[in-house]
């Protein structure tokens, strides 16, 4: 398995985690949680929730799929044929990754590394 940046179609791409949503999410409910506890509680279980979502999950592009792991166990399984258009929202700050597959649509918070996620669409999912 390689985590290159520039993937190739014979290649099974890991992306990296990254922690940048679920820490601001954490930091910003210690002030709310002065201010108005329950929403800066909410606000902080939802951070720890994606905290241990990043921590956990894995999203593999392969030739023909995008898997989703947590450890060695594969949770679920998106073959490229299936899908229809996906998008990143917020570029500049990536924190949405939204895709529609023939029968369903999917929306998952960036919670990988935004570029690789953007390039291995890019190869094997060029937009519609």
């Amino acid at each position: 398995m390689t985590s290159s940046f520039a993937p190739n179609s014979t290649s099974t791409v890991e992306l990296k985690p990254s922690y940048n949503i679920p820490i601001v999410l954490v930091i910003a409910a210690i002030p709310l949680l002065v201010v108005q506890p329950w929403v800066g509680a909410v606000i902080a279980f939802l951070g720890l929730f994606l905290l241990f979502q990043t921590v956990t999950l894995r999203l593999r592009f392969t030739a023909t799929d995008l898997d989703i792991y947590r450890g060695e166990k594969l949770l679920r399984r998106f073959p490229y044929q299936e899908w229809q258009n996906w998008r990143i929202f917020w570029n500049g700050i990536p924190i949405l990754f939204y895709f529609k597959e023939i029968n369903s649509i999917h929306f998952l918070p960036i919670l990988f590394d935004p570029n690789t996620l953007k390039s291995c669409l890019e190869q094997h999912c060029p937009r519609i």
